[in-house]
């Protein structure tokens, strides 16, 4: 778009004869650049406007030695490492400083980094219900204020029969830690029926 209004306003300054202060006012150039553009503008037509640098290699191009021995080492020490964590190793054990996007590009060009949009789709099977009450436990807790300012904050840990989704055992605990678990187990397995599995 910017070579578009470059090319109307040096046109307006050949064929019009508009001035080459307003046309650098304009363009937000200077006169000399104006006269510049002008002179590219009478040789070559608007193609002498375009940048003379498109079609070639940037300024902040890698280099391609540098690139192939980036590649090299994460190839031999870092090939199961994502992009971000090659950049720091690179950095941190190699001296290699380069921007992680720069690193992701190499990987994924190489072959050694997959882009997550460009992963297929993991599906996950849903696990089949156990066929008997009391055959596997789920187990959670829950921090919360139960008796609000009547006594401190507590945890209920929950005991959910997989099979019937039954509750099959409430207990508070001071904090969701092993030994709570402990003492809740042992309301569980007082009750008449047998646990054959706990799962948490």
């Amino acid at each position: 778009m910017r070579e578009l209004d470059r090319l109307k306003v040096i046109q307006a300054v050949v064929d019009l004869g508009l001035k080459p202060g307003r046309a650098a006012e304009r363009l937000g150039l200077t006169v000399r650049q104006i006269e510049r553009l002008v002179i590219r503008y009478r040789e070559s037509g608007a193609v002498g406007l375009t940048s003379r640098k498109r079609g070639g290699p940037g300024n902040r191009r890698l280099d391609a030695e540098l690139a192939q021995r980036v590649l090299t080492i994460i190839r031999d020490r870092y090939a199961d490492f994502g992009p971000t964590l090659a950049c720091e190793k690179l950095r941190e054990c190699h001296g290699i400083q380069l921007a992680k996007e720069t690193v992701r590009r190499l990987m994924t060009e190489a072959g050694l980094w997959v882009p997550r949009r460009q992963r297929p789709p993991k599906f996950y099977q849903p696990r089949a219900r156990r066929a008997c009450l009391g055959e596997l436990i789920q187990i959670d807790g829950s921090d919360h204020r139960w008796f609000e300012e009547r006594a401190p904050a507590c945890t209920l840990l929950v005991y959910v029969d997989d099979a019937t989704s039954r509750l099959m055992h409430l207990h508070f605990a001071a904090t969701e830690s092993t030994f709570s678990y402990f003492e809740g187990h042992a309301g569980v397995y007082r009750t008449p029926w047998q646990a054959g599995g706990v799962l948490q």
